[in-house]
């Protein structure tokens, strides 16, 4: 098809104005039907984003600002989201090193706020997002809703003592509407474009189509290289949502804010709640610390993470800094984060499980596991 290679140039775009551009030409060159209409909304989502960047770009200050993309640290990134005046502020404050504007007027957070929050071995980047408002206008809320879109997981935070279940319905409406998912899918699929690796390689398999299924479909949008990650119950359908970045999973935890002010019944009455639609709740407080030394093993359980630690040929023992990835993750994930030409010269790796004493031989799809140690040798 014609408009398919027109996405193939919307691939090779420089810019986000030249993406736009060529993103527009084939948004029209697109047929209108019912069988079209899915990869007509993934498009039009594409274009807003584009437009948005490309309009907060032409409103930057001379002087330095945070930016609505928070360049990701540490292990994890995690965006505070929810409405005003439900602790998202006092939480950072307390939580890291960060110092926002902590005030008793709505709405007081107008850029993103940053901090780190230490766990163990590891750090997790806290992200605090504006405000969502409940019936907003048509923009008001894309730019909270494109930090949650590019974070690893959620922290939505509710007013215990004001009506949380309907606080977050309504959270859950507003990410629903954004294609962003907190409930963890049955599969779900990662295409990389940008690897050395020659042709489409194919990790993990899909409940309906094999590997050649897959090149058809990619060389169709005239993607001839990518890794394509499988995890879970996925099909074809979802390496096509993949390509098009239609729907999303963000792993979610809630924070239910001020528990001070909340008797236990109150609490184990939201958490039971919160259990009936498959998440979890935190009763946390800023003022007593309530549940808050828990909160980096939460994040750790609720994102489905492990550590894994390198350790180069020879050398007598690994390296004290992990690497952290979602649990699932093969010793090829483990490499393409360490670097790119690592995982293309990639042979063989051993691997001393935690506890072990012999090192083991693997192949690139071995799954990792916590606490593994990694020797990757290369060609």
């Amino acid at each position: 098809m014609a408009c398919k290679a027109q996405y193939n140039r919307v691939l090779q775009a420089g810019s986000p104005q030249e993406k736009l551009r060529e993103l527009e030409k084939f948004y029209s060159m697109i047929p209108k039907h019912k069988g079209t209409e899915k990869l007509r909304m993934h498009v039009r989502r594409q274009l807003a984003s584009l437009r948005a960047q490309i309009e907060e770009a032409k409103r930057k200050r001379a002087k330095a600002s945070v930016g609505w993309l928070v360049e990701k640290h540490g292990a994890a990134q995690l965006v505070l989201l929810g409405f005003t005046k439900t602790g998202k502020s006092s939480l950072l404050a307390k939580l890291t090193n960060a110092k926002p504007v902590v005030a008793e007027y709505p709405y007081a957070t107008v850029e993103p706020e940053v901090g780190m929050l230490p766990y163990e071995d590891i750090q997790f980047q806290l992200v605090e997002a504006p405000s969502l408002k409940p019936n907003p206008e048509a923009s008001w809320n894309l730019k909270p809703l494109t930090l949650a879109r590019n974070s690893d997981g959620l922290l939505l935070t509710v007013d215990l003592a004001s009506q949380p279940e309907s606080q977050l319905q309504t959270l859950l409406t507003i990410l629903e509407e954004a294609k962003i998912s907190v409930k963890r899918p049955r599969g779900r699929v990662v295409i990389d474009t940008n690897t050395m690796v020659s042709g489409v390689q194919l990790v993990g398999s899909l409940a309906d189509a094999g590997p050649e299924e897959v090149r058809r479909l990619l060389a169709q949008y005239g993607v001839g290289r990518a890794v394509v990650k499988v995890y879970g119950e996925a099909t074809l359908d979802d390496v096509e949502d993949a390509l098009f970045e239609g729907l999303v999973y963000r792993p979610a935890l809630i924070l239910a804010c001020k528990a001070d002010r909340v008797e236990e019944a109150g609490k184990e009455a939201f958490k039971a709640y919160c259990r009936s639609l498959g998440l979890e709740a935190l009763p946390v407080s800023t003022l007593t610390g309530e549940n808050l030394g828990q909160l980096g093993g939460k994040i750790y359980q609720t994102l489905g993470l492990l550590r894994v630690y390198t350790k180069p040929p020879g050398a007598p023992k690994p390296s004290p800094q992990p690497f952290t990835l979602r649990r699932g993750a093969t010793i090829l994930d483990l490499a393409e984060q360490i670097h790119k030409n690592l995982a293309r010269k990639f042979r063989y790796a051993r691997v001393w499980h935690r506890n072990g004493e012999s090192p083991v031989r693997v192949g690139q799809e071995y799954q990792l596991q916590e606490g593994d140690i990694v020797e990757i040798r290369g060609g």
